[in-house]
């Protein structure tokens, strides 16, 4: 069978792997994990019990950098981790320092950058991109085709939309001013947007705050309140059998 696997790797009990997989030095991957065909794992990457990664999948790439990019590579990195019982999906890439907690759906064609945390029991869905230094909590969704903008804040039980589109720039690329405002968006537990939302840099989506379907966010939505039109207003309030402690994922 033509594959490449480290003599430092540590593979463990009943851990299937497919056709030309390449495992790097002191990888360390857990029990009754299948490893599809055509799959990356770079050196020092952890991945925890009972995960399935399909087919062209890379975990622990490191990143690029232009010279004019305002991320410069670091020179050490810490490991990409994946927790134990997560799905990944086919053509996903999961880049080094990443660390990714239990029970999560990462689905095919999604990219998560590198400095980002998650928590447990998300969905990340079908070429969702979760650029770098982001922070995620639990019971995540993050639906077809989303874009999270670097440096932002998502809590948990939060809703994301297919095509919502978040930035962290105002400035557009132009004027060193830009440096001293550069901010991702934050999203407090409960947040919900709906498909295509636009959220502008450094904006809030309050606790149980909601963006409507189309929505331009340029200010802070407000707590239990929805939002909609372009710039986004208050519309009315959240119905109270929404609120977030009324739905509660107990799974």
């Amino acid at each position: 069978m033509n594959r490449m696997i480290s003599e430092t790797a540590v593979i463990g009990k009943d851990t299937e792997i497919g056709y030309n997989v390449i495992v790097l030095d002191r990888v360390k991957i857990g029990e009754s994990c299948h490893i599809g065909h055509n799959v990356i794992i770079y050196e020092d990457s952890v991945i925890g019990n009972n995960v399935r990664i399909d087919d062209n999948s890379i975990v622990g790439k490191k990143p690029l950098s232009s010279p004019r990019s305002i991320f410069k590579v670091q020179k050490n990195y810490e490991p990409a981790k994946i927790g134990n019982n997560c799905q990944i999906g086919a053509n996903v890439t999961i880049y080094v320092q990443c660390t990714i907690g239990d029970f999560n759906l990462i689905a095919d064609l999604a990219t998560i950058r590198e400095n980002v945390t998650i928590g447990e029991y998300n969905i990340v869905g079908r070429n969702v991109t979760i650029e770098n230094f982001i922070t995620i909590g639990d019971r995540n969704k993050f639906e077809t085709n989303c874009y999270m903008t670097a440096y932002s804040e998502i809590g948990s039980y939060c809703f994301i939309a297919p095509g919502v589109l978040t930035s962290n720039d105002n400035f557009m690329g132009r004027d060193k001013e830009r440096f001293n405002h550069f901010k991702g968006i934050i999203i407090k537990d409960g947040g919900r947007l709906g498909v295509g939302t636009v959220v502008l840099p450094g904006r809030t989506i309050n606790s149980d705050g909601v963006a409507a379907a189309g929505a331009l966010v340029t200010r802070d939505v407000d707590s239990n309140e929805i939002w909609a039109g372009t710039p986004a207003k208050k519309f009315r309030e959240v119905p109270e059998q929404q609120f977030m402690i009324n739905n509660l994922d107990k799974k």
